[in-house]
């Protein structure tokens, strides 16, 4: 069975190859994944690995990856990159909230925000136990998510630039503008991000429109959400090099260890 909840929520990935061009440079997560790496032996899964932006640099550092996404066509993606490279990765399309991987690891991760698709109680805690039954004890469990600030969440509900990026396929400059809605019961965010794909003289000649919702979690409430699902939280940062959690924090990054 697949969880209807997460296959609802993936209009944002259906151009795979589009989605690398926007975001494959960045690798800020990398040097805090090889320092866990390095301590932990045996194979890493990436959960919610999309094209292998952090998987295939990983296991260019010379790990044994696993990379895990339920998108097909992410997947596939990713393969025809490691097949390009010469990387071997392990690529399994799967539901993170229903692994059977045949396999237990000392150290999973998820970035890229990923947790926060998992915007219901319950499939928070089936993703949780997923990976639970899938560490190895004393296993870590590393994995970020969005600092749920109110400048983060109460953000403007009209059309609101937010960068640019060139589209290597199509030759465009393209401007990407945002449209959210924050629901406070649900704890969710409605966003509408829009491409507007623009000519060589800055003309937009098309324009994309994809949906998105995700949750957000509070600092305590994840301390909770953690413990009941088995895991100890060793380390709490507000960026991917370290930096202790505080107030101006705009994402909050989680190192966890299983407990028995």
């Amino acid at each position: 069975m697949t969880n209807k909840i997460f296959t609802d929520n993936l209009e944002e990935y259906d151009d795979p190859v589009s989605y690398d061009i926007e975001n494959n440079a960045y690798i800020g997560e990398l040097p805090l994944l090889v320092k866990w790496a390095s301590k932990k032996a045996g194979p890493i899964i990436d959960l919610a690995c999309g094209t292998g932006r952090m998987t295939i640099p990983l296991a260019s550092e010379g790990y044994n990856l696993i990379g895990v996404d339920l998108h097909t066509g992410m997947i596939e993606q990713a393969k025809k990159k490691t097949q390009e490279l010469n990387v071997q990765i392990e690529w399994i399309e799967q539901d993170c909230t229903q692994l059977d991987l045949n396999c237990k690891s000392s150290l999973i991760y998820m970035v890229g925000n990923s947790i926060q698709h998992f915007y219901t109680n319950e499939s928070q805690n089936m993703l949780l136990n997923s990976i639970h039954n899938h560490l190895k004890e004393d296993g870590v469990f590393i994995f970020g998510t969005r600092f749920p600030s109110a400048e983060e969440l109460l953000q403007p509900s009209t059309e609101e630039y937010w960068k640019t990026y060139n589209d290597t396929v199509c030759n465009k400059e393209v401007d990407v503008y945002t449209i959210s809605n924050y629901d406070a019961i649900s704890q969710i965010q409605h966003y509408i991000t829009i491409r507007k794909f623009k000519n060589d003289d800055g003309e937009i000649v098309e324009e994309k429109r994809t949906n998105i919702s995700l949750r957000y979690t509070y600092p305590k409430e994840m301390e909770r959400i953690l413990s009941d699902n088995g895991f100890e939280i060793l380390h709490v940062y507000k960026d991917w090099n370290g930096t202790p959690i505080s107030n101006d924090a705009y994402e909050m990054i989680y190192v966890c260890r299983k407990m028995g």
